[in-house]
């Protein structure tokens, strides 16, 4: 039989990163093949290939359209080819209504000028009725659910007759309900001969939906598996590969007695469905000089428990608890006066200014402690923060270099010194190694595990099992809005983990 695509040998490079290496596969007409693995494993990056986002000459291997070798350049390409996208961020022209999204770039006409409104507006009802939305075609967008977006973003792409249609976490906002009827719609897809590429971390769907499953790690295929051979264990273990344990903590110093932070009844509110919340009834604590890792897939609500609790852009109800006594935080700067820290999950959006200094982006959030009737002592705040970048072993000139030149662990550290300048009790790290080097992922091991000894307490989230498995004292598993299990670090191992966040 004849493969609708084959994807040979792709291989793609940034600068210092092998993204993809080699990976190849193939899927027939109708069938559902499904790609997972880790955060970075590669899998992004390979469907931005196969839809033009990144044009031919930018990558090797070779692109087979049934049978026929494809060149796509643009995502447009991609589109005539028969190959459409869904991706995890939905993107609709908010303030023009369905049809106008459905047809937009497409938009039927009389006789090539003038816009055929009667057929756009019948034909947009033809395909909301095939994804289950039974809305007046003239409403605007803006006044849609995000579940109603996602759904409309499918009828938006079923307009263009695909013969690929590529799912990126697509029930990532939707209820269980509109989930289910997702699926519904994808087995109607696969009756009519359209096949889908789905990808989720959400394990208990892709085995219940795929014909085949490609695993990726590091930017390589690790195996295709067909239904019938699905083992979760065997899966698991594909994804996440052998936990190496090039950090090995050494020394431990947890005061039991005392729980410097601890969140009762936390709920936070969804921040993109209204009326609906994320994380429901979260109750967890955190004693002195522990290292607690938040556990969970990407959309669990880990970094909106985290973001919240700082009193930065979710909403939340529930308790607060300083060292036993009840927190009233409404912003970050109440966070930090409590004696909270947060790194964020992307450094370079809300976490350093790249055009300015490392000795200015450590003492920004610190400006009191090197001034003195609202004029900076320009001397203390130079040697405070010289005393920082030899802690952290930053790799620059002097203090006076500009953000924008360094590498990203560096990056990563100065944020930490702006964090430690400020002596929090509770430091909270958001993905703390995302994208720097292994020798630069050692020091701030090292450095977190140090602080934890002098009596820091640390919440880490992350998506490496190795980080998590060699770093952490206790684990808090969260999955579909709850915790779904507390975890000592000498009671589990990371298939157990994985089990918990998958629901399986």
């Amino acid at each position: 039989m004849e493969h609708i695509l084959s994807m040979k040998n792709i291989t793609k490079k940034f600068p210092g990163v092998l993204a993809l290496n080699e990976v190849s596969f193939s899927i027939n007409a109708g069938e559902v093949f499904s790609i997972i693995g880790s955060n970075g494993a590669g899998k992004s990056t390979l469907m931005k290939v196969l839809s033009g986002a990144y044009p031919a000459n930018t990558y090797t291997g070779n692109i087979y359209i049934n049978g026929n070798e494809v060149k796509f350049l643009t995502p447009a390409d991609a589109e005539n080819a028969g190959i459409a996208m869904i991706y995890q961020e939905i993107s609709l022209m908010l303030d023009l209504s369905i049809a106008e999204n459905i047809f937009m770039g497409n938009i039927p006409r009389h006789k090539g000028t003038i816009i055929d409104s009667k057929k756009m507006h019948s034909m947009a009802s033809g395909l909301l009725e095939q994804v289950g939305l039974n809305l007046n075609t003239k409403t605007m967008v803006r006044t849609l659910s995000t579940s109603q977006q996602q759904m409309l973003s499918i009828a938006k792409a079923m307009a263009k007759n695909p013969k690929i249609l590529v799912l990126d976490e697509p029930t990532s906002t939707l209820t269980e309900t509109e989930a289910n009827y997702l699926f519904s719609v994808i087995e109607k897809l696969k009756s009519i001969g359209v096949s889908c590429i789905y990808i989720s971390h959400k394990l208990d769907e892709v085995f219940a939906l795929s014909d085949h499953i490609m695993v990726m790690r590091d930017g390589r295929a690790q195996g295709i598996i067909e239904k019938k051979d699905i083992e979760p264990n065997k899966i698991i273990r594909m994804m996440i590969g052998q936990v190496y344990n090039y950090f090995k903590r050494s020394k431990v110093n947890i005061d039991e007695s005392l729980d410097v932070f601890e969140i009762r009844n936390f709920s936070v509110k969804h921040p993109y469905t209204p009326g609906e919340n994320i994380l429901n009834n979260i109750n967890l604590h955190v004693k002195k000089g522990e290292i607690l890792g938040l556990v969970g897939l990407v959309g669990s609500g880990r970094s909106e428990l985290v973001t919240s609790i700082f009193g930065y852009k979710n909403k939340a109800t529930g308790e607060i608890f300083i060292e036993g006594k009840k927190a009233s935080i409404k912003n970050p700067l109440d966070a930090k006066r409590y004696g909270l820290g947060l790194l964020t999950e992307d450094r370079k959006i809300n976490g350093f200014i790249a055009l300015m200094d490392i000795k200015e982006n450590i003492t920004l959030p610190n400006l009191k402690m090197v001034s003195s009737g609202g004029v900076i002592n320009n001397e203390k705040e130079r040697s405070s923060t010289q005393h920082y970048k030899d802690l952290l072993s930053i790799k620059a000139n002097s203090v006076f270099t500009n953000l924008s030149t360094l590498s990203g662990g560096n990056q990563q550290k100065v944020v930490i010194g702006k964090w430690l300048m400020s002596r929090p009790k509770v430091l909270f790290l958001d993905e703390p190694t995302r994208g720097i080097d292994v020798g630069a992922k050692f020091e701030i091991y090292k450095l977190i595990e140090d602080l934890a000894y002098e009596g820091m307490s640390v919440v880490i989230i992350s998506s490496e099992w190795e980080e998590l498995m060699n770093l952490c004292d206790r684990f808090v598993v969260i999955a579909k809005g709850k915790i779904a299990a507390t975890l000592n670090r000498n009671e589990t191992d990371e298939i157990k983990i994985n089990h918990l966040i998958a629901g399986l």
